[in-house]
């Protein structure tokens, strides 16, 4: 186990809140996957009040010291550990989402690409993306050991240069808005 007695600073979203008695524990999302944080109300009763205020996707930054479970989690990476709380700080609160951000989510296709955006944040959305990432870097490498360049050309993509590219003066067209095909997302 790393990190076991040391100090961290950790940032993500709430998955989850579990209220126990005097222990409030909380599951902290970021893009390396869960970590569960603890907050008990006998060593401090105002962090634990706070941390019972959050809600699924609020945006936290927590700092505290790394403990080894007592119960351990083997379904996550880090479930042999969790973070004892000594300080919270809520960098946006949310409100609550059209749908759960999980893999096996309860939300269909068209409300998750109505909320892309949330979708994005999904642990298989995440892999896809990292594994384009990873494919485009390899591509690319090997590309330029042949001795290719690469040239982005520029896409007008705003639906005013759809409806009047050749309409318009040089001096127009020229300083109309675009982004570069390589930084377009493609859905």
């Amino acid at each position: 186990m790393e990190n076991v007695n040391e100090s961290v600073c950790l940032s993500g979203w709430v998955q989850k809140v579990r209220k126990l008695g005097a222990m409030t524990f909380v599951d902290l999302r970021d893009r390396y996957g869960i970590t569960q944080l603890v907050f008990n109300h006998e060593n401090n009763p105002e962090l634990c009040d706070q941390a019972n205020k959050l809600g699924r996707e609020f945006v936290i930054q927590v700092s505290g010291i790394v403990k080894e479970r007592s119960n351990k989690n083997k379904n996550i990476p880090t479930g042999d550990i969790e973070l004892i709380v000594s300080n919270l700080v809520i960098l946006h609160a949310s409100d609550v989402p059209p749908f759960t951000i999980e893999d096996n989510t309860d939300g269909g296709d068209d409300i998750r690409m109505k909320y892309r955006y949330l979708d994005l944040r999904r642990a298989a959305v995440r892999k896809n993306l990292e594994l384009r990432h990873k494919m485009t870097i390899e591509v690319r490498k090997y590309l330029d050991s042949k001795g290719f360049i690469e040239v982005e050309t520029v896409l007008l993509h705003t639906p005013w240069v759809k409806r009047n590219v050749g309409k318009g003066t040089p001096t127009n067209n020229s300083s109309l808005p675009y982004i570069r095909k390589s930084n377009a997302i493609e859905v």
